[in-house]
């Protein structure tokens, strides 16, 4: 029945998408500065982009979607929904019906495509804004630097290359539609458009035109970025410039995370990604296109600084759990796989054992590193997942507990804020995020052209979900697709759209121990219906 709905659903979407199309003279740039922090925006270290925003908007209030990493909220900014919705709720999981062996990376290729012959090519629930654009007439350039590209545009027999007959149910490729309009088939929707990720390409005789102008991928991190920045000027964008373009830098993420925020090394690359932008504003006045073209610098997620790195596999199989990240053989019921994520750990209760699970949430409630806890059916002390908007949908199998490790606003060797405890990847004084911290939920959007409003400062609640309905907006494409952001309309030119009001709330869960009461809170903003989440954290307070 569900499917049958979702089918439904989907087929009225595209109706609505058929009936709009494309304007010429619109076109929309979207570059991702992997996990670019807010504070670090200014005239030294980016001139380029402190400039920009002087012709635009700046969104102080803006937030990353929980977890705060990369894949989540990649897939957020290019859906405009929560993590639940779009079956994408961390970078690293386990999907037992994909590898019941390990823990998976969502991003790889192999992964996807097992994910897509599972779920008829639904590994990610809904249209991308990329197919969104496609279908109406629109064309597409995506180019990212690292593996996240590949979840970017899901279009079929173009992302996933998985043959599907014209009569397949799949609601993708429905040739005609309910009211008698016809939309494309998925290939003709894609034509000449590109996804490039990590020196890849689909289609994959794209690549070869691309490394005859620019050359092949390197190897050094700001060398790729510079080297992905190229492929879209001066390969992708040859003939004209398409109506959706997406460039997804690997920096700041990757030198901060070998270093930490506010490293030197940090701040060069950092810098780099200026550049990068540079040469993309650059690429823009030379084709004359810098007027009809709206630019928005956004980061997927912030960034904070290892306090202490714990091995909770470890920790845990010394409690007497059964702690696995891989199996050799069959999960077995008592044994608890992990799936670390940096700032957040995703526990599965191998049969789902309810009581396992409560001493699993009561010893982490009890541990001197856990700050938020989400459990996948209500526990004294925790909130649910749907709280975090990260309950997946039926076919994914969901976590039975997700915790956010503690945070404070402490300051790095390099007087950066936000220290957080993270899992055993990476050391202290290293880099990395994901967790409920304000330093990493909080991240950057600038927005300039000709729909945005210029010099303001924008300070209602946004976040990374809000993108796709906006962009949808300013190029003026219609569609019955629900979002759960919202349109930024306060940042756009002359919009007719009412101006939100925006509305803040804490929620809290305490449990009692003989040794003290643990407590955590989550604090929420909300504009209409779509909501945010500020920040979280917790502890058990002793008794006196």
């Amino acid at each position: 029945m569900r499917r049958i709905i979702s089918l439904l659903f989907w087929l009225l979407c595209a109706s609505a998408v058929a009936a709009g199309s494309t304007k010429p003279d619109r076109h929309v740039v979207v570059i991702v500065w992997d996990g670019m922090r807010p504070d670090f925006v200014s005239e030294q270290n980016t001139p380029t982009l402190w400039k920009l925003a002087r012709e635009g908007v700046t969104f102080r209030n803006h937030h990353a979607v929980y977890p705060s990493a990369t894949m989540v909220n990649g897939t957020a900014t290019v859906t405009g929904v929560y993590p639940g919705r779009s079956g994408i709720i961390a970078n690293h999981v386990y999907r037992p019906d994909i590898d019941h062996h390990r823990v998976i990376d969502v991003e790889t290729p192999a992964v996807v495509r097992k994910g897509d012959e599972l779920s008829r090519s639904e590994y990610i629930s809904v249209p991308t804004i990329a197919e969104l654009v496609q279908r109406a007439g629109g064309r597409t350039a995506i180019a990212a630097a690292k593996t996240v590209g590949l979840l970017l545009d899901r279009s079929v027999g173009h992302a996933s290359g998985l043959p599907f007959a014209d009569n397949a149910s799949s609601p993708r490729r429905i040739r005609r539609v309910v009211d008698g309009t016809h939309a494309l088939p998925s290939q003709v929707r894609a034509k000449n458009s590109v996804t490039l990720f990590a020196g890849q390409s689909l289609p994959s005789g794209a690549l070869a035109p691309i490394t005859a102008a620019v050359g092949t991928f390197p190897s050094g991190h700001l060398q790729q970025d510079t080297w992905t920045t190229k492929a879209l000027t001066d390969s992708l964008w040859k003939d004209v410039v398409p109506a959706l373009s997406i460039l997804w830098l690997g920096e700041p993420d990757l030198t901060q995370h070998d270093t930490a925020p506010g490293a030197p090394a940090a701040l060069a690359a950092i810098k780099s990604a200026d550049e990068n932008l540079a040469t993309v504003l650059a690429a823009l006045d030379r084709r004359k296109s810098r007027g009809t073209t709206d630019v928005l610098v956004v980061s997927d997620h912030g960034f904070s600084t290892i306090r202490r790195s714990i091995d909770l596999p470890k920790i845990l199989n010394d409690a007497g759990f059964a702690a696995k990240t891989e199996f050799k053989d069959q999960p077995k019921p008592g044994e608890i796989v992990l799936a670390g994520n940096g700032g957040s750990i995703l526990f599965y209760v191998v049969g789902h054992d309810e009581a396992l699970t409560c001493r699993l949430v009561e010893f982490l409630q009890q541990s001197d590193f856990a700050g938020v806890i989400f459990t996948r059916n209500a526990l004294p002390g925790t909130f649910d997942l749907n709280q975090a908007k990260m309950n997946p949908p039926e076919s994914i199998d969901a976590p039975d507990v997700v915790m956010s490790f503690r945070w404070s606003d402490a300051k790095n060797q390099f007087g950066v804020q936000g220290m957080i405890d993270a899992d055993w990847q990476r050391g202290a004084g290293k880099g990395t995020h994901a967790t409920l911290s304000r330093f990493d939920m909080h991240n950057t959007l600038i927005a300039a052209g000709p729909h945005f409003r210029r010099g303001e400062l924008d300070v209602l609640p946004t976040g990374n979900a809000d993108l796709a309905p906006t962009i949808l907006r300013v190029l003026g494409i219609a569609t019955a697709k629900e979002f759960d952001g919202r349109i930024l309309s306060e940042a756009i030119k002359d919009s007719s759209i009412t101006q939100p009001n925006a509305e803040s709330t804490t929620i809290g869960a305490t449990k009692d121990f003989p040794g003290g009461t643990w407590r955590q809170s989550l604090q929420i903003s909300r504009v209409g219906s779509t909501i945010y989440l500020d920040e979280g954290n917790g502890s058990l307070v002793p008794k006196r």
